[in-house]
């Protein structure tokens, strides 16, 4: 894949690292260590690959998986090469050169990674501290976006003539088309031969053949020219407006022999030739060319005075920058002047064509693209090429694009491409322009009608605000008013949060809050129905008068159901009360029947016990009393709810008051015994009678017996409650 860039782009042999790969290994004396980097630095890298891999079970250093990655990455093997640098990067912040960054992105673009080779390249500006190349690089990225919105610009044909070798560099001359490729019928494995040693394939030389047999199967390309073609590199060619020189690429190839620098790598050159009898001869290398550096791919202006090349001639900004020189009237040339930092970038800009207008169209892994080598379009504006744009999908892939040539129509034309999905290595398409290149913005569109919301008549010049919602702030974005019809329509911006509001004079103004996408061109309705004032108010009067009227009808309800609810409360408790009662009456008669020792006394329940006396005029609980007690103790913890009275009474010997003083002692002393047993004292209640209940009515103190008057002497233990 990467032949395109390194190879059959620049066709140098090098014999240490590429322009983008300046370290040296660590030396370790192993002999396929040696070997492979042997082969590396001869180019060889299809040769290095297998050596290396070896080499990389028991010694993994930075130098050699580096080394590894790129020569991956050199023959187009992005997949493992994506693996070796991504390893690279996340073994250690020291292998985070921007070398070895741009190409794991380069790698990872090539599969259509572009969320993941995107937030690389931001991590390694955050990382390094350089916000400006961060801003630029998000605002590139926001470029590309909208192209690629755009859908696909071209339909491509991959033409008959590809091989699984290399075809490339289309170029129309009168009724013929030129283009470079891989010898045909040559031995493998041979410099001599015409193989190169980078990707063990032929070398290449230009062909022809006629434009109606482009499509014919039995049609074969034919070599230029013998003067032309060599054992080594020719390939991309221009041509004068009068048909009479070519200018092509070539090895620097002088008296049939390679020429090296000093570093053993054979540079490109520049040469022209002239169409004498019908063939291409008397070939020459131009003037400006240099055996330390390559200078490649000739272009013309449609005047013939300008002729333009890529070469990385000493103080260019990048790998390789765009040229140019004036070709003057006694068949000298001017200077090469560098086209600038507009165009050149400190990568590879190559494969420049100036189309019939004078734009400029070339090749760049520079300029943000969709991965490799991408076309760029630069229009001429007065003498100026402008910022370029990459011209979009499917003439753009994540793999290298380059090597466009354009018809008259600037709509129709030739790129060349090494994606996978082609015939060999590198593939001359055939394209045709389907839609411009108009680069704009993600916008999606606001519209809507502002009506009253009762009468749903539309409100004309009503105002219509939008304002950007961010971070609970807004800014106005854009203010109009309604059509007659009560319509609007505004175009916003992608991905932003928007605040709709509507006002009118006589109305209460509205809003919505609309939450926009990323879908361009998407409609959003944003239309509002207002309510009036007039209506407010007619709706407020009615909604006091209603209230009023409620506020008396749920007057009234409340009432009856206050009078309902008491009604319902009193049954429910005299039912429950009912229940109760039989319930306990049951569970009491239960107990009455279960227990011998509880007693009925009319309507009471008494425990029954043995006579409880006191000493004369004393209340304290004698010994032989405790023992009467007992019954009720036993009573009173068998069943925890039960509740006495202790009813405590004397004769009538002795003034009222002393009696009931007294009665209330005995009571009092009788509860006294019992809550020391344990029994709690809110379960007992100690009334003294005195004499007011006597069994026996006695007259007078003399009218009844002693006995009459003890038996009016008792001690009751009246049940007031059992559950």
């Amino acid at each position: 894949m990467k032949k395109v860039i390194y190879v059959l782009t620049l066709f140098v042999m090098y014999s240490g690292f590429s322009q983008e790969e300046k370290s040296k290994p660590k030396k370790v004396f192993n002999s396929d260590l040696r070997k492979a980097n042997s082969y590396f630095n001869r180019a060889s890298y299809a040769k290095a690959i297998p050596l290396y891999e070896n080499v990389i079970q028991k010694n993994r250093t930075k130098e050699i998986v580096e080394r590894l990655a790129t020569s991956y990455y050199n023959i187009g093997d992005l997949k493992t090469s994506a693996r070796l640098y991504g390893y690279l990067l996340n073994r250690s912040k020291k292998n985070n050169t921007y070398e070895n960054t741009f190409k794991y992105v380069q790698a990872l673009k090539a599969s259509g990674n572009y969320k993941d080779a995107n937030s690389v390249m931001r991590e390694y500006f955050t990382t390094i501290g350089d916000s400006t190349a961060l801003d630029l690089f998000n605002k590139d990225v926001k470029t590309l976006e909208n192209i690629q919105a755009i859908g696909e610009r071209y339909t491509l044909k991959n033409l008959r003539i590809n091989t699984p070798q290399s075809e490339f560099g289309m170029f129309a001359f009168k009724d013929a088309l030129v283009f470079a490729a891989s010898k045909k019928e040559q031995k493998r494995n041979s410099v001599l031969n015409g193989y190169y040693g980078w990707n063990n394939e032929p070398f290449l030389d230009i062909y022809t053949i006629h434009k109606d047999s482009l499509q014919n199967p039995n049609a074969a390309p034919k070599p230029i020219s013998k003067d032309v073609n060599t054992k080594l590199h020719e390939a991309t060619v221009a041509f004068s407006p009068n048909g009479k020189v070519m200018y092509f690429t070539r090895n620097n190839y002088t008296k049939r022999k390679e020429v090296k620098d000093d570093k053993d790598v054979t540079h490109l050159k520049l040469y022209k030739a002239h169409f004498i009898d019908s063939v291409w001869t008397k070939v020459e290398a131009l003037p400006f060319n240099g055996d330390n550096y390559s200078v490649e791919h000739p272009a013309l202006s449609p005047d013939g005075k300008r002729l333009y090349f890529a070469s990385d001639m000493p103080e260019s900004i990048g790998g390789f920058d765009l040229y140019y020189v004036d070709v003057l009237t006694d068949s000298t040339y001017s200077a090469p002047v560098n086209l600038g930092t507009k165009i050149n970038t400190k990568h590879r800009e190559q494969f420049p064509f100036i189309a019939a207008n004078g734009d400029l169209y070339f090749s760049s892994n520079g300029h943000l693209g969709f991965g490799g080598l991408d076309v760029f379009w630069s229009k001429q504006d007065k003498g100026n090429f402008l910022k370029p744009e990459n011209l979009g999908l499917p003439l753009n892939s994540g793999y290298d694009d380059f090597a466009i040539y354009l018809d008259e129509t600037l709509k129709n034309g030739y790129v060349s491409s090494n994606r996978k999905t082609g015939t060999g290595s590198d593939d001359i398409y055939n394209f045709k322009e389907e839609k411009p290149l108009i680069i704009e913005d993600c916008k999606q569109y606001i519209e809507g009608i502002i009506t009253d919301k009762h009468t749903k008549t539309p409100i004309a010049n009503a105002t219509v605000t939008i304002e950007k919602v961010v971070s609970k702030k807004s800014n106005l974005l854009h203010t109009h008013n309604t059509t007659q019809d009560g319509s609007f329509l505004k175009d916003i911006p992608c991905e932003i949060s928007v605040v709709v509001k509507a006002t009118a004079q006589g109305y209460v103004s509205a809003q919505r809050t609309l939450n926009i996408g990323s879908i361009r061109k998407k409609k959003n309705d944003a239309s509002l129905a207002l309510v009036s004032l007039a209506f407010i108010q007619k709706k407020e009067e009615e909604k006091k008068r209603k209230q009023e009227e409620k506020a008396r009808e749920l007057k009234k309800q409340k009432e009856e159901r206050e009078r309902e609810l008491k009604k319902q409360k009193e049954e429910e408790t005299l039912k429950r009360q009912e229940q109760t009662k039989q319930n306990r009456e049951k569970e009491t008669s239960r107990v009455i029947a279960s227990e011998p020792l509880i007693v009925k006394d009319g309507n009471r329940l008494m425990i029954k016990t043995g006579e409880i006396y006191f000493d004369y005029k004393l209340w304290y609980i004698r010994r032989d009393v405790k023992n009467i007690l007992k019954p009720v103790l036993a009573l009173m913890r068998k069943y925890p709810k039960m509740q006495v009275e202790i009813e405590s009474h004397t004769d009538i010997r002795g003034n009222k008051t002393y009696n009931r003083d007294l009665s209330q002692k005995r009571a009092t002393s009788t509860k006294e015994y019992l809550v020391s047993q344990g029994i709690e004292s809110y379960r007992i209640t100690a009334i003294g009678y005195g004499e007011s209940k006597p069994i026996i009515k006695c007259a007078t103190e003399d009218s009844c017996s002693e006995e009459e008057h003890e038996g009016n002497r008792r001690s009751h233990f009246v049940i007031k409650q059992i559950f």
